[in-house]
């Protein structure tokens, strides 16, 4: 896969390994898919590539930026074994929605951090017993109940999947158009990635949406209104209170600072994230803006300041010494230098915690870190 930026435009292409032929080929301008696509002397420059190096016995294995992924709804044996290329490109179209959506300005995250989108509920204990209810009625144990494509709650099992699937099927719903029901095919690129499950989808509300993986059966006739009614029925008025959250991720009373614009909280060992520029919506910048602001700084200070998520550190006597030198806090201010102006950002890890912050202008430097810390400690027993 390709990944590429030509004055504004992002493109992804997409070349079979063993023949260098386009599979296909998407294209974004400014987060919404673009007219202009990538020009097919680049398409053949990059299947010259591939056929000079088979020509050294040299393979071409990939030809990429380091943001890419392999899509879920297609399995892992179509695309190493291709044996017809013009089916194979007919299949791939059913991925189109989900990578306009990563090529796109989402208001998710979750394909930046790997942390699965979440947003807190307001009954989230009465929302985990209906859904533990439907799912044994089901006969499955993965279940989750999504409000445009985060996370509401979801069962134990579901938790348990592992990246890039956590992430992966909540994007995937979200990123289809609107339907009362869906039976769809998925592969689990770790889990799964020859046999295909079925990701059941139920709307209960326009944008919130229960989600079951299951094997062949139970058959989508079997979930009737009947069953539906016994466990969500009691929960409705619980239910419409989450439509809100979906893009303020937390609730409604939820004590923020005035000067926050934006924030991403993330649980390292969980492998969850609150993200929300939904604060003082009326002040400059733009939500668009904001998300822009705060990947960014996620991406630099995961990249320059922040250690390896835990577990993962690998055992280097080097790397030991360095340890007690690790920053845990950093802040940045975005835009111009001048006095009482700027965007400010920061950052604070706490343990599994990792907090980001988007601030206004007024907000004095020297005060930043205590302002993280106190928001911190407000949003920890949330996440």
């Amino acid at each position: 896969m390709e990944e590429e930026g030509t004055e504004g435009t992002v493109h992804l292409l997409c070349l079979a390994a063993s023949s260098g032929v386009p599979l296909f080929c998407r294209s974004s301008r400014g987060g919404a898919p673009a007219r202009q696509q990538l020009p097919f002397s680049v398409i053949g420059s990059l299947n010259g590539v591939h056929m000079f190096g088979q020509n050294l016995e040299v393979q071409l294995s990939s030809a990429r930026t380091e943001d890419t992924t392999v899509v879920l709804l297609v399995g892992l044996e179509e695309l190493t074994n291709i044996n017809n290329v013009e089916r194979l490109k007919k299949e791939l179209r059913a991925c189109y929605r989900l990578i306009d959506s990563f090529l796109g300005d989402s208001e998710l995250i979750g394909d930046l951090t790997q942390c699965v989108d979440c947003v807190v509920p307001p009954e989230g204990a009465l929302f985990q017993e209906a859904l533990s209810g439907i799912a044994e009625a089901a006969g499955t144990a993965f279940a989750s109940l999504l409000v445009l494509g985060r996370v509401v709650t979801a069962t134990e099992s579901w938790w348990r999947l592992g990246t890039p699937e956590a992430v992966l099927l909540p994007w995937l719903v979200g990123s289809l158009p609107p339907q009362a029901a869906r039976d769809y095919p998925v592969y689990l690129p770790h889990g799964s990635p020859a046999v295909p499950h079925r990701l059941l989808t139920l709307t209960l509300l326009p944008g919130l949406e229960l989600c079951l993986l299951c094997g062949p059966r139970p058959p989508l006739s079997q979930l009737d209104p009947q069953l539906l009614d016994r466990w969500w029925q009691p929960t409705l008025d619980p239910l419409r209170a989450c439509l809100p959250l979906a893009p303020r991720a937390l609730p409604a009373d939820c004590p923020l600072h005035v000067d926050i614009l934006g924030l991403l909280l993330l649980h390292l060992e969980l492998k969850r994230c609150l993200f929300t520029v939904e604060p003082s919506a009326d002040k400059d910048p733009p939500p668009a803006q904001r998300r822009c602001l705060l990947r960014s700084f996620y991406a630099l200070v995961t990249a320059t300041h922040f250690p390896p998520e835990p577990g993962q550190q690998e055992e280097k006597a080097e790397d030991t010494a360095q340890q007690a030198h690790v920053p845990r806090a950093c802040y940045l201010v975005a835009g111009t230098e001048e006095p009482g102006t700027g965007w400010r950002l920061v950052a604070l890890q706490v343990g599994p915690r990792r907090l980001l912050l988007l601030l206004a202008a007024q907000s004095p430097c020297h005060g930043l870190r205590g302002l993280a810390a106190r928001t911190l400690q407000a949003l920890t027993p949330l996440l």
